[in-house]
């Protein structure tokens, strides 16, 4: 038994090196797979992880210890990793959440200093994702027709899904944007980095009708706000004149909307960002190249672009024949 002295706080923990036999009589000196589990638990419990969290994690790493036959957390290594990967008989989605799980535990095991390198980190699973399909425009077209827009609530919401349409800016954005955002005399939005996922400057063209949409809405809100007592100049509000981005959520206002329009009215697929990918789809049936599309919607990297664009085997290869 080592005679090294125990830090004190559970964030701090030298476990004392353990010396046990296997049933081959050979010795195995470490630190108990068992004594490591129950320390990190406890790390993750004070850290505000929550419980159901910490019960999938500890079933998932049991189970790794078990195929594996890990007694000790020092012989966890590249191979048992791969050779757990090997025999699971699930689907690669479901290896890739074991995997994980797995490497959550492991990067604690190194925290506490009873591993000495991450030779887990490049370990990787490939998936196909699913590919989200974008809205249809006809049931955009149907969804703006079944509105009232009569009402403040129905006028805001058309008017923030015509935005997105015909810009493709996020729900975020959409609630970050104000009225100094807006461009009437050259018919455009000039967003700042504030507004922006990537904080970059973006500036997006909108047509006359949906300009005089905005100038509508705009004076919309200066009476509800004058009415409530707030003060703010975001464009898209709240009935009671606040403004929609209380929290890091996307699940704002106009979110919670869709969603009832889509169920009220029985429409697929209408949400944030099916309308975001609607418009993707949108310009490139209109003949936009994938770079100006990708820098329309703000993103870093082509291959994010064409998964918005969801193309087809048949739409690829009718495509490319014209390249011949």
């Amino acid at each position: 038994m080592s005679n090294r002295k125990r830090k004190h706080g559970i964030f701090a923990v030298n476990s004392d090196v353990v010396l046990l036999s296997s049933s081959k009589g050979e010795e195995r000196e470490g630190t108990h797979i068992s004594v490591a589990l129950e320390t990190v638990f406890k790390q993750m419990r004070i850290a505000g992880n929550r419980p159901r969290t910490i019960e999938s994690y500890e079933y998932i790493f049991k189970q790794f210890v078990e195929v594996c036959g890990i007694v000790v957390v020092e012989e966890i290594d590249l191979d048992k990793l791969y050779h757990y990967l090997d025999v699971l008989q699930v689907t690669p989605a479901t290896k890739l959440i074991r995997l994980k799980s797995i490497k959550a535990v492991l990067s604690k095991f190194y925290n506490n200093g009873w591993l000495k390198d991450r030779f887990w980190s490049n370990i990787q699973i490939k998936i196909d994702k699913e590919v989200k399909k974008g809205a249809r425009e006809s049931d955009i077209e149907k969804l703006l027709q079944l509105i009232d827009q009569t009402t403040f609530i129905g006028f805001r919401d058309a008017a923030a899904i015509k935005l997105m349409y015909k810009t493709g800016i996020r729900i975020r954005t959409l609630g970050e944007l104000r009225e100094r955002h807006i461009d009437f005399e050259n018919l455009c939005l000039n967003l700042d980095g504030s507004t922006l996922k990537n904080h970059k400057f973006l500036k997006l063209p909108i047509d006359t009708e949906l300009a005089e949409m905005l100038k509508l809405l705009i004076k919309l809100n200066n009476g509800i706000r004058a009415h409530f007592g707030t003060d703010n100049r975001h464009v898209f509000i709240t009935q009671n004149g606040t403004t929609m981005n209380n929290s890091k959520s996307s699940n704002c206002a106009i979110s919670k909307q869709l969603s009832k329009y889509s169920k009220r009215y029985g429409l697929e697929n209408i949400n944030a960002h099916a309308i975001r990918r609607a418009y993707a789809k949108s310009l490139l049936e209109k003949g936009a190249s994938i770079a100006l599309i990708s820098k329309a919607l703000g993103h870093s990297d082509l291959a994010v672009t064409t998964q918005y664009l969801d193309l087809d085997s048949e739409e690829v290869a009718r495509d490319l024949r014209d390249y011949l």
